[in-house]
């Protein structure tokens, strides 16, 4: 019976879907008439349901106000009435809590939420006969603190069966992003409907996977923003419908995503989704925040999850998981990508990070400067880089490669030198840069993620020093304009956007993932939007 609820609230979505899951906005509402508007905009907006958590309107009156949200529902609805004890703000009598999910139950809420703590208790106020056919209960269970085994899991799913429910909800806490991998086993070896979820940023996954792995349901945010979410990690539901193209996600769909930390500032998920929509190809690309590169590759080694970009501060990392690695990147000692080859599973590692920075820097200086007389117009010019990490090394390899003298700037010296030596430049540490003078023509590149969004008022070398340098490029590209741009532009430099490098590598990174041509223009719009 409830296959069939889903079959009928799923079809009421409209449009291709490829997978059941149901998209469930929660309301933040704190009045029965504003519940009543979220409702009504959450069936506008495309949510399959809605849940409306009645401990946090104000002056609740269970008789009256149930009877008024679920005989005015818009779509079908889930009522939640959420005790202090498992998250939630109701902080009252526990018996009238119980018995007002009663009385939503024989009202005929399509879905009630009971904790699995008072499960019993409520099924023992259900008169027999009272709880009508179509009315599905949720028992839960929400755990603040971490995530267990997946044997313990396994038990707490069981228990939870037990109690009769209609649905298994098990929510968690991601300590770990590989702690997302045992909620996503759950879900395809469950027997009944389940939702899992890892809540927190470690957790995303589960939220957006859930239409792959066979979750009963998902929940999102009606809009953005940390405020308007009922649990930590939650997108809003345009990010789940229009970013992620939830309802496009099936079975056979192929996992990418970008490897950081911090990660919430990537543009990657912007960029290849709606490119992956737009060639028609079958895959999700999703943020990565992980502590351990190892750990992750290994507890994410099904076929499933086929490709990776890399980002700070996991390039190097990312390049000691590889089975193979290509010259380019071996030489490096980083990569930026990573596949996984079909036909064995071996890790693939790439870096083409140099490709798409050393073509920007050049097309800046041809700008500036006119056709150069040699190959390149970095030929014979120094060329200083901030950072010698993973960046920092692909620039250092780049410029070398076309001729230019490096010098690697770096906050500990040994690090400096160690890349220095590699590609026979000079290294200082970072520091001095400010009193490193120049010859005319030398060319600027921050690798750092000093500036980079939350803290964009942060540069990591001050405008004095900018006056001497020609061009100043800066991997940065969030925000597009960092601070350390401006102020060389404002010293009289020409400047070359993070922006432009990324999207180079984008093209690159877009034809590996996919094995098609990368649809240039396509994502050169996208880009110019979200950038």
């Amino acid at each position: 019976m409830v296959e069939n609820n889903v079959r009928t609230v799923a079809a009421a979505g409209g449009g291709e879907r490829r997978n059941p899951c149901l998209v469930c906005v929660s309301t933040v509402a704190k009045s029965v008439e504003e519940a009543l508007v979220e409702m009504r905009k959450a069936k506008e907006i495309g949510a399959d349901v809605v849940e409306v958590r009645l401990d946090l309107l104000k002056n609740f009156n269970p008789s009256h106000h149930l009877q008024l949200l679920i005989k005015n529902r818009p779509l079908p609805t889930l009522i939640t009435y959420r005790a202090i004890w498992e998250g939630g703000e109701y902080d009252g009598d526990e018996s009238k809590r119980v018995d007002a999910l009663r009385l939503a139950i024989e009202l005929g809420s399509d879905f009630v939420d009971v904790e699995l703590k008072v499960a019993h208790e409520l099924y023992k106020l259900i008169d027999e006969g009272k709880k009508p056919e179509n009315v599905k209960i949720i028992v839960s269970s929400h755990n603040f603190e971490n995530t267990p085994s997946i044997e313990e899991l396994g038990n707490l799913a069981a228990t939870i069966q037990s109690t009769g429910a209609d649905i298994v909800k098990i929510a968690t806490t991601a300590l770990d992003i590989t702690d997302s991998a045992r909620l996503l086993q759950l879900l395809v070896h469950s027997q009944v409907p389940m939702i899992g979820i890892a809540m927190g940023e470690k957790g995303f996954m589960t939220r957006i996977l859930a239409a792959k792995f066979g979750g009963f349901l998902t929940f999102a945010s009606m809009e953005g923003g940390s405020e308007s979410a009922a649990a930590a990690g939650q997108p809003c539901i345009n990010e789940l419908l229009d970013l992620y193209n939830f309802r496009l996600i099936g079975p056979n769909t192929k996992v990418h995503g970008v490897i950081g930390n911090p990660i919430s500032h990537s543009k990657s998920p912007h960029l290849y989704n709606p490119a992956f929509k737009f060639v028609g190809f079958d895959g999700i690309y999703l943020p990565f925040l992980v502590d351990s590169v190892s750990h992750f590759i290994h507890t994410f080694s099904s076929l499933d999850f086929v490709g990776y970009s890399y980002t700070i501060p996991h390039k190097e990392d990312g390049l000691r998981c590889c089975d193979e690695v290509d010259p380019i990147a071996k030489e490096i000692g980083a990569i930026s990508c990573m596949i996984k080859r079909p036909q064995d599973g071996k890790l693939m590692g790439y870096n083409v990070d140099y490709l798409g920075a050393i073509a920007a820097i050049e097309q800046g200086l041809t700008e500036l400067n006119g056709r150069s007389k040699s190959d390149s117009p970095l030929s014979g010019r120094l060329f200083v880089v901030m950072g010698a990490g993973g960046a920092g090394k692909a620039l250092a390899y780049g410029a070398k490669a076309k001729g230019a003298r490096v010098v690697i700037a770096n906050r500990t010296f040994g690090k400096a030198k160690e890349l220095a030596e590699k590609v026979g430049g000079e290294a200082i540490v970072l520091s001095e840069l400010e009193k490193f003078h120049p010859e005319e023509g030398t060319v600027l590149a921050n690798t750092t993620s000093v500036g980079m969004k939350p803290n964009v008022d942060h540069t990591p070398l001050p405008k004095e020093a900018l006056k001497h340098y020609c061009l100043v490029f800066d991997a940065i590209y969030t925000p597009k304009l960092t601070r350390l741009l401006r102020e060389a532009q404002e010293a009289g430099a020409a400047i070359v956007y993070g922006t432009e490098m990324f999207i180079n590598q984008a093209f690159v990174q877009f034809q590996n993932f996919t094995n098609l041509p990368a649809p240039k223009q396509f994502i050169r719009d996208v880009l110019s939007k979200i950038t």
